[in-house]
């Protein structure tokens, strides 16, 4: 026992004194801290390069539609490197808005009529500077469809924007009824599955420039709007090609991953009060499942919420999408949830790709040590759009 003891006191001596000299040394000042330091980030680091950055998977329906664009478009081939302290994915989903730059933009805005009497806010960019295309009357367009509640203000939408204005095109933001400050002149809004409006605007735009090229990019609800468009229309549409970023696929899906309790807090909330917000109602909703379902579902006339959310749904209708449309999902997106990502339905059309990376959030894809100026998501926009404009011959016929 007193051998027990002695040790004991022995013991703590010598942790007392080795505390005490961590303490005035500093931990950097010591070997052991150092080495501590080194080999957490060299974990790190390897833990990085082998679990969080990594190519995506492209997949298509056609190898004529996939060799297009492993040749036109590079970034579908190259390691997608999350930005290294900032790639889980509710992370980058609620930093871009914050740490990606806004790009000075001035736009000519425009109010067009819709058949029902309400009003669409169009805001365009012309790009009259444009050297490669200087005939207003050719100068290829490109539509820009923004999420849920988003404008022409949103940071992905400038920064696309941006992309167009350095390949010399022009841009028209479509947003929709109510959120950019526009009075509503009619009780509807809108919602993914109606596409009236989103008809409306491509046809006064077709109207406007005739001789031009016309391509569309969607974001989020943007991007389902397009897809559920394309697969109305088929063939009778003046659009040249599609690229649709962290669409969600299946609503049913998609509205079940926001409501678990993390992504309901950090989420779901937020949006169904801006939603609220753009509409001036009492809504009286905690969730978006509840604003679609005492709002939404019934402005649109569907006889249940279940019946809007299978409308709204893109991946019923990808089977009849006639016109190259690439689609970019991160698997770990909570709004677009990996194991409701159509990759089947997408075999089995060959106007289809769908591009996925490992990480990226919903609309995040931030790379780089400080992702201020340009993401994955903006690479993927300029190479496609480049592709589709300049090389359209290639896209005739993808069967």
């Amino acid at each position: 026992m007193i051998s027990l003891d002695l040790n004991f006191n022995i013991l703590t001596r010598d942790l007392s004194h080795y505390l005490e000299n961590q303490v005035k040394v500093g931990l950097f000042g010591s070997g052991v801290g150092l080495s501590l330091v080194l080999g957490f980030s060299a974990a790190y680091t390897c833990y990085y390069l082998i679990s969080v950055a990594k190519k995506p998977q492209l997949i298509s329906g056609g190898k004529k539609f996939y060799h297009f664009l492993r040749e036109q478009c590079p970034v579908v081939s190259e390691t997608y490197y999350p930005t290294f302290w900032c790639w889980e994915s509710r992370i980058q989903t609620l930093l871009r808005p914050f740490v990606t730059a806004k790009p000075g933009v001035i736009y000519r805005n425009e109010l067009i009529k819709a058949a029902d009497g309400g009003q669409i806010s169009l805001d365009w960019f012309d790009n009259d500077d444009s050297l490669s295309h200087p005939d207003p009357a050719t100068r290829p367009t490109v539509l820009l469809l923004p999420g849920l509640t988003g404008t022409s203000r949103e940071s992905y939408i400038l920064h696309m924007v941006q992309q167009s204005r350095d390949l010399g095109y022009r841009c028209v933001v479509f947003n929709n009824r109510g959120v950019s400050g526009e009075t509503l002149l009619t009780p509807r809004t809108y919602c993914a599955a109606n596409t009236e409006d989103l008809e409306t605007v491509l046809e006064h735009i077709q109207r406007a420039y005739e001789a031009a090229p016309l391509m569309a990019a969607g974001v989020s609800m943007g991007g389902m709007m397009l897809a559920n468009y394309l697969g109305r229309k088929g063939r009778e549409t003046c659009l040249k090609g599609v690229v649709v970023f962290s669409a969600g696929w299946d609503v049913f899906e998609c509205t079940a991953s926001l409501e678990k309790p993390l992504d309901r807090f950090l989420f779901n909330s937020y949006l169904t009060s801006c939603l609220q917000a753009s509409v001036h109602r009492s809504a009286r909703a905690r969730t978006i499942r509840e604003f679609d379902e005492r709002f939404t579902s019934i402005m649109f006339g569907y006889p249940t919420n279940d019946d809007y959310y299978r409308d709204a749904s893109p991946v019923h209708r990808l089977k009849s999408v006639q016109v190259p449309m690439l689609c970019l999902n991160a698997a770990d997106d909570v709004f677009s949830p990996s194991h409701a990502i159509p990759v089947e339905a997408v075999k089995q059309n060959p106007n289809l790709a769908m591009l996925i990376t490992h990480h990226g959030g919903h609309i995040g894809f931030l790379e780089g040590l400080w992702p201020r100026q340009s993401t994955y998501m903006d690479r993927v926009f300029k190479q496609f759009a480049k592709a589709v404009i300049e090389q359209s011959n290639q896209l005739k016929d993808l069967s």
